[in-house]
């Protein structure tokens, strides 16, 4: 089987995804990797660290570590470490979306993407609620977010909602359609034939049988029982505050949550460096980091680059399943 080709967006130049990438083309891999990006920010970061980088043009042979092959996307100007300039928003996007497209051809095999800074790409006149949304609206499909380290993966019903508005947004359709793509996920590109998921509840002690909201039985419960018939192995609705212990975990190959923060805290304190953040659902596989520019940290080259170098293994391997699947 060739080698798995996969493509790097490094995301905000002000930020830390520059010198991340610069330290994930240090490892030694058995992939492709290709950056979408501006030369002259992949070189200002490798400057900072003290490290080597040889960007090539694409399909050389850049496997060794310090090579990069790259596509230039360029930035309106380059930007001071921490200083992000909303000038670069159309750059830090295009190079998303050229990438993606890239994906959606068949150039690549799959996507890896640093962080990106949402207010200054909204400063900077563009649209932008996250890089899930704009990678589903491209490729035009569903898509269901979920985060991973080594000892769990934690798949979401609803994402970026004010607290006040998850009830309303806890649909049967919208929980048959999370499920369903998670499943899917999990056999493709987890190569987990007979998946287990934990489905946790809504409300305290998962309602608590009524007392405590009505979510469960009239909402969460049919829609787990009309999936079940079909064959999938669910286990819940669950009380969230007890559905993560080891134990339980164990037993689990997911966590669907209700919200955002009802499953991501215990991710996150379980195993943060490691996290990565996946999109469940696109036609290739996309893993991201699990953090933020970073901005204070940006040029000192003190940034932990382990959730980029596990997202890119993760890709590698999603894309490696996939491929032999066809």
């Amino acid at each position: 089987m060739a080698p798995v080709r996969l493509a790097l967006v490094p995301g905000e130049p002000a930020g830390v995804g520059p010198e991340l990438c610069i330290r994930l083309a240090q490892q030694r891999r058995d992939y492709r990797l290709t950056a979408f990006a501006d030369p002259r920010s992949l070189a200002a970061a490798a400057q900072a660290l003290g490290l080597p980088l040889t960007l090539v043009s694409p399909n050389q042979d850049a496997t060794q570590p310090g090579q990069l092959e790259i596509i230039e996307v360029a930035n309106a100007t380059t930007p001071d470490f921490g200083a992000p300039d909303p000038r670069n928003a159309s750059a830090v996007i295009g190079a998303l979306q050229q990438a993606a497209a890239a994906c959606l051809h068949g150039d690549f095999d799959g996507l890896v993407t640093g962080p990106v800074h949402k207010a200054v790409i909204n400063e900077g006149g563009i649209a932008y609620t996250g890089t899930t949304e704009l990678l589903a609206a491209q490729a035009g499909c569903d898509v269901v977010m979920m985060l991973a380290n080594d000892i769990v993966r934690v798949a979401l019903v609803t994402t970026h909602l004010p607290l006040r508005a998850v009830a309303d947004a806890i649909t049967p359709q919208g929980l048959d359609r999370t499920l369903r793509i998670t499943h899917a996920a999990l056999q493709r590109d987890f190569g987990i034939a007979d998946p287990v998921i934990a489905v946790l509840g809504l409300n305290p002690h998962a309602g608590e049988g009524g007392h405590l909201g009505g979510e469960e039985i009239g909402i969460i419960t049919p829609a787990l029982d009309a999936l079940r018939s079909e064959g999938m192995q669910l286990v819940g609705p669950l009380p969230a505050d007890t559905a993560f212990l080891p134990g339980k975990l164990r037993g689990f190959d997911a966590v669907v949550a209700m919200y955002h923060d009802q499953g991501l805290p215990v991710l996150k304190y379980s195993g943060f460096e490691r996290a990565v953040n996946l999109t469940l659902g696109l036609p290739y596989p996309r893993v991201a980091v699990d953090h933020g520019t970073a901005l204070d940290l940006a040029g000192q080259g003190i940034a932990d680059p382990s959730s980029l170098i596990a997202a890119a293994e993760t890709c590698a391997r999603m894309a490696a399943r996939r491929m032999r699947r066809m």
